[in-house]
């Protein structure tokens, strides 16, 4: 399935939500990542979060989509580059 995933997590777990998210997916925007994935990443994606997250304080969101058949995706400006396929 593909997955996008937003997240708003406080300033001291905002790198490990990141860091987690990068395992699984593409990171997208500063907390936005996007990718294939299988129901069994998904529920360890998720999983590894809540661990990490403060339900007080912290949110992620979690759009799912069968196929990307019906998928429209635009960007408007720069893309962003991800700094460790820079270089070969």
């Amino acid at each position: 399935m593909f997955v996008i995933l937003v997240y708003d997590a406080g300033v001291k777990r905002v790198q490990k939500f990141h860091k987690i998210c990068r395992k699984y997916l593409n990171w997208v925007q500063l907390s936005v990542f996007e990718g294939e994935l299988s129901l069994a990443q998904l529920e360890r994606l998720l999983a590894e979060l809540r661990e990490v997250m403060n339900s007080e304080e912290d949110s992620v969101i979690v759009y799912t989509f069968r196929t990307r058949r019906y998928f429209l995706r635009r960007l408007l400006g720069r893309k962003k580059q991800d700094p460790e396929k820079r270089f070969l």
